[in-house]
């Protein structure tokens, strides 16, 4: 959400991954947090509102491969005042939304941004007879999977019609068999919450190198760790120690010369910023595969954000270290393709953690929460932002420090 300040103005914005068939990431869509609607921003003022999408895109883009496609949602008034020219075309995709008119002043303006090279895509495509002219332009279309009743001979049949060279992106698609159906169909893109879910594969054992590591985090999210155990971790593994040192100098805390000890590092840091980057990093190397590096990301970030709800909260009882694991092993089900409750078995976690994990108490209703915010359901997230008693301007500019956290700390970014 772009709220004025005395001094600055405050950028809110969600992204989505969008998947190749092979689950390589292609790009994201981004979800900007307006005061009025579920859109980007908009203002009265066309420059005004370029001037919040590329602000926003640029805190979005940290970290991201160069090549990495971006989709933004425009609104009508938006499209007719040629916001889209703020963006840069080699790798914004202009996504008109499906209640746009297409008018003369619509499609002008369509044109004009393909013609200067830019993506043109259509959301929510579900058969509409009126989005033809749209879609006459359009790169990709976008169909909803979900309108469509996953009904996979309606989607074939509403796919027919589309113009030859026009790339097929399934949104909505929240399971793996109906990814897997319409990767066969020949959908080029894949968007929807599949990647987050658990598929559970019968009789999967972990190796002993994934094994390894879980128990490593386990053993760091024992409420009886000891510190000096910290020190033995990272001086059993050169390639941890490394990283630490290099997290430590690029991340600087007003450094006169770089460090060069593990104390000295662990020191600088403080205990629980430490366990905190371990357990960060040790999650980020489970799974090597795309898919599971973007459910890393999302795990990081929503364990710092959740600790950082910690401290606006009126529950009673919050403890922020508690938050931090529950948020950090959120997703391991879907990281590990096993079930939460095997996961839970093999861990020495606090009750609370558990609870929350198998989805009670107010642990759970904070991953509620972080799920509502990663998903754009604003409407849900200031429900529950009430029901917490959290103020929505904060708990925005928590997110926002949260996801500039999680990038430094899986060494995606460098502070300015």
């Amino acid at each position: 959400m772009a709220k004025k300040t005395s001094s600055c103005e405050t950028i809110f914005v969600a992204r989505q991954p969008v998947f190749h068939p092979d689950e390589n990431v292609w790009g994201y869509e981004l979800l900007f947090r307006s005061s009025d609607d579920n859109f980007a921003l908009i203002n009265d003022e066309s420059q005004a509102t370029s001037s919040v999408i590329a602000d926003g895109l640029a805190m979005a883009m940290t970290g991201m491969d160069l090549d990495t496609k971006i989709l933004i949602n425009f609104p009508e008034q938006m499209l007719i005042d040629n916001a889209g020219f703020a963006l840069p075309r080699e790798n914004c995709v202009v996504e008109i939304l499906e209640n746009v008119t297409p008018n003369k002043k619509t499609l002008r303006a369509t044109q004009k941004l393909k013609d200067a090279g830019y993506t043109i895509a259509v959301d929510d495509y579900f058969g509409q007879s009126q989005l033809k002219p749209f879609i006459e332009l359009a790169d990709i279309v976008k169909v909803d999977i979900l309108e469509l009743a996953t009904d996979f001979e309606k989607i074939e049949k509403t796919i027919q019609g589309l113009p030859q060279g026009v790339k097929l992106l399934a949104e909505k698609v929240e399971d793996q068999g109906t990814f897997e159906a319409l990767a066969e169909m020949g959908f080029d893109l894949f968007q929807g919450f599949f990647f987050s879910r658990p598929e559970i594969i019968p009789g999967k054992k972990l190796t002993s190198n994934e094994l390894t590591k879980l128990q490593l985090l386990g053993e760091l999210s024992n409420v009886d760790f000891e510190p000096v155990r910290l020190s033995e971790i990272l001086q059993s593994d050169p390639h941890l120690s490394f990283r630490l040192l290099r997290y430590i100098n690029s991340v600087g805390f007003g450094l006169q010369q770089s460090v060069t000890s593990l104390k000295r590092a662990i020191d600088m840091l403080g205990m629980v910023q430490a366990k905190q980057w371990l357990r960060s990093t040790i999650l980020a190397d489970l799974n090597p595969s795309p898919k599971a590096g973007e459910l890393a990301y999302l795990s990081v970030h929503r364990a710092k954000f959740l600790e950082s709800v910690c401290t606006i909260t009126r529950l009673e009882g919050c403890d922020s270290d508690i938050l931090f694991i529950a948020g950090l092993f959120s997703l391991l089900d879907t990281m590990l393709g096993l079930s939460m409750e095997d996961i839970l078995n093999m861990l020495p976690l606090d009750d609370r953690i558990v609870n929350g994990l198998q989805g009670h108490g107010e642990i759970s209703q904070l991953l509620q929460l972080a799920t509502s915010y990663e998903r754009g359901k604003w409407d849900e997230t200031a429900d529950q932002l009430s029901r917490l008693g959290v103020d929505s301007f904060e708990a925005e500019l928590i997110y926002v420090r949260a996801r500039s956290w999680t990038q430094e700390i899986l060494g995606f970014s460098k502070p300015c």
